[in-house]
């Protein structure tokens, strides 16, 4: 039984590593799914490689830009009239680094990737998923955005401010039809994981495709009464 059959989803940073992952299991389990990012031909060739398991769409955007995310908004409720699922993937690493010696203007660009964008989309789409009869949004979330270590900087800083975007959103959605969590990853095998730990063997870590449970069981009926929950992908692997 597809566990997404019939449901929309969006997924910011769907070309590649955890994003594209998640892409692959909702269309294996019916979603129509549409990935956006700022690299058409990256978007393209995913595009074309997960078509073979279902409907499989994308935008290109850039979503730190207001313009390009109304326009996100408006191509979606132009197709689809409303929006089942949002996963909130696309991030960046930024340094690794001291405070100390932390460039301010990589500060600043991570912030705005992964927190201030995180919430132009969300804000943008909540009234189409607001037409969904239950709508779920799935903020990626980090362990150092939980508990903080030194020489991450700005990823940790903004990825705290993630889970708190979530927090507040989910308290204002109580009594509606959308429910909000976030998902801790873990370490998975990623160009951003390597980039961060580049001494580390990939193969030793699980794959996008391998984390994916949790992701599908947060997008599906089967947690319509979840909200405001922190999740770690790793406790759902196998599952």
């Amino acid at each position: 039984m597809m566990k997404l059959k019939g449901k929309t989803a969006l997924i910011t940073g769907g070309s590649k590593g955890i994003g594209k992952g998640i892409a692959e299991a909702y269309l294996k389990q019916g979603a129509e799914v549409i990935i956006c990012g700022r690299n058409e031909a990256n978007l393209q060739a995913t595009g074309d490689e997960l078509k073979e398991f279902g409907q499989i769409n994308y935008v290109v955007c850039d979503i730190t830009k207001l313009d390009d995310v109304k326009r996100l908004a408006s191509q979606i409720d132009a197709i689809k009239q409303k929006l089942d699922i949002l996963v909130n993937n696309a991030s960046i690493l930024g340094a690794r680094s001291s405070i100390m010696e932390y460039p301010e203007d990589v500060w600043e660009e991570v912030i705005h990737i992964n927190l201030n964008a995180q919430f132009f989309v969300t804000k943008a789409l909540l009234p189409l998923l607001n037409k969904s009869e239950n709508s779920s949004i799935i903020n990626v979330s980090s362990s150092v955005g939980r508990k903080g270590k030194k020489e991450w900087g700005a990823y940790a800083a903004s990825k705290f401010g993630v889970e708190a975007l979530t927090q507040v959103l989910a308290h204002e959605m109580e009594d509606t039809n959308v429910r909000v969590n976030s998902v801790n990853p873990g370490g998975t095998r990623t160009d951003m994981r390597a980039g961060a730990y580049p001494d580390e063997d990939p193969n030793t870590l699980p794959t996008p495709l391998d984390i994916s449970p949790v992701f599908v069981y947060l997008a599906s009926d089967e947690s319509i009464d979840i909200n405001g929950q922190e999740f770690a992908a790793r406790d759902w692997i196998g599952k």
